[in-house]
């Protein structure tokens, strides 16, 4: 058995998966210590891990994160964007080598398997020759010259005009944004003790050793050939925890039960949760499609009183909820696309901020849900693209497909041996 240090961003959509795979790693009979913010020390309590608090670095609630980090504005658009890269995830990485450092001389781990955007444990991890892993938990960033560059609105192209298109935008791009990017990092990897990294963008923040990435390849765009060290491994699911509200299952049998997220951290429901109730229950609702709408409000301050067939908590458990829903409509977050075609069930997605218009644009793509390129839409928006995923079994289809794939690929548990066969032997 071994010392593992794992490492997660405090943010609810990292610490989750994170800490699904510490649990397993636990299980296992390994000592687990893990580095993430106060905020989710439990979170990591819960399954048997020893929490270290961020001490140097500047911890934050990632629900008020422009009160630590005003600069990010709303964090929607580009520039809240390189924000949001530049000041919380690589500007904070020097402080976070020297937390890692304090807690390593303590513990001595054998290995570090850090989510892929703290970038600290990594530094640490590659300046004492400590086996590292990383761990994408959202879709790979790494660059593909063949295209389309995340963050752009293209899809892959076998050729033509298209394809020409998105490899020159991989090259032009590379050699323009992709080099702010790299000077950012080699900024903190020098102030963390480390030399300069050759890789482009962001790409020396996956591990060559070890990158355990959330999803499957059906989500990821075709690349020339295979990125060194990276493993598919579906979804890091947290336990199903919670019980259901009384309230479930109080709808007759049969019934199509849409549920609206728009996860934990942006939670303004202007932006999706009352559109989805106008649009699915209230008056611009098509009295042919009037489903059950469940909404989960992430703690937010929801949408005040609900029209008859419509519910709402701020949490419910996946676990048991996803086999009784017909269509997920979220802003994108990973851990909800992830969780919803595990069970089969198609999406609709209203992608806004930072990464969730790129998962929008993947979703679509792959056949298994709608995107609707944009984070703030109207109820008629919502609701014919609701109207056409649940009208269409082809959506349905795609998402059970892409669902086996997901549980295929095995999860914490192939993940917990990945690491046991590249790190600890």
């Amino acid at each position: 058995m071994g010392t593992i240090l794992v490492a997660a961003m405090p943010f609810a959509g990292h610490v989750n998966p994170v800490a699904s795979l510490a649990g397993e790693l636990v299980r296992r009979g390994h000592e687990v210590h893990a580095y993430t913010g106060a905020k989710y020390a439990e979170r990591f309590e819960r399954v048997g891990a020893l929490p270290s608090l961020w001490r140097s670095a500047p911890d934050f609630d990632d629900a008020r994160l422009g009160e630590t980090f005003p600069v990010i504005g709303d964090g929607h658009g580009f520039r809240a964007t390189l924000a949001n890269l530049r000041h919380v995830f690589i500007g904070t990485a020097p402080a976070q080598t020297h937390d890692v450092a304090r807690l390593a001389a303590a513990v001595r781990p054998d290995a570090v398997v850090a989510d892929a955007l703290c970038l600290g444990p990594g530094m640490w991890a590659q300046r004492e020759g400590i086996p590292w892993a990383s761990v994408s938990l959202v879709p790979l960033s790494l660059h593909n010259p063949w295209g389309p560059p995340t963050g752009l609105p293209f899809l892959p192209a076998d050729g033509g005009p298209a394809a020409l298109r998105n490899r020159l935008l991989a090259s032009v791009l590379t050699a323009g944004p992709g080099s702010v990017l790299r000077a950012f990092v080699n900024r903190a990897r020098a102030a963390a003790g480390l030399g300069p990294t050759r890789r482009p963008g962001l790409d020396s923040l996956y591990s060559a050793r070890l990158t355990l990435a959330q999803g499957i390849a059906e989500l990821e765009y075709p690349r020339p050939e295979p990125v060194p060290g990276v493993e598919f491994i579906g979804e890091l699911a947290p336990p199903s925890e919670g019980a259901l509200p009384d309230w479930w299952g109080s709808w007759p049998a049969g019934s199509d039960v849409v549920h609206v997220t728009q996860g934990t951290l942006d939670v303004d429901p202007d932006e999706l949760l009352r559109p989805a109730v106008l649009g699915l229950a209230g008056g611009a609702a098509a009295t042919s499609m009037r489903p059950v709408v469940v909404l989960s409000t992430g703690g937010g301050p929801g949408v005040g009183g609900l029209p008859e067939g419509v519910f709402a908590a701020d949490f419910l458990p996946y676990g048991r909820i996803l086999g009784e829903v017909s269509a997920v409509v979220s802003n994108g977050g990973y851990g909800t696309v992830l969780a919803s075609l595990a069970a089969g069930v198609p999406l609709v997605i209203a992608g806004g901020a930072i990464d969730k218009p790129e998962i929008a644009r993947r979703v679509a793509w792959s056949g298994a849900g709608m995107n609707l390129k944009t984070g703030r839409p109207t109820p008629a928006q919502v609701r014919d693209a609701v109207a056409r995923v649940l009208g269409e079994p082809a959506y349905r289809r795609r998402a059970r497909e892409l669902g086996e794939a997901i549980v295929a690929a095995g999860g914490s548990a192939r993940a917990a041996n990945l690491v046991e066969e590249r790190l600890l032997r």
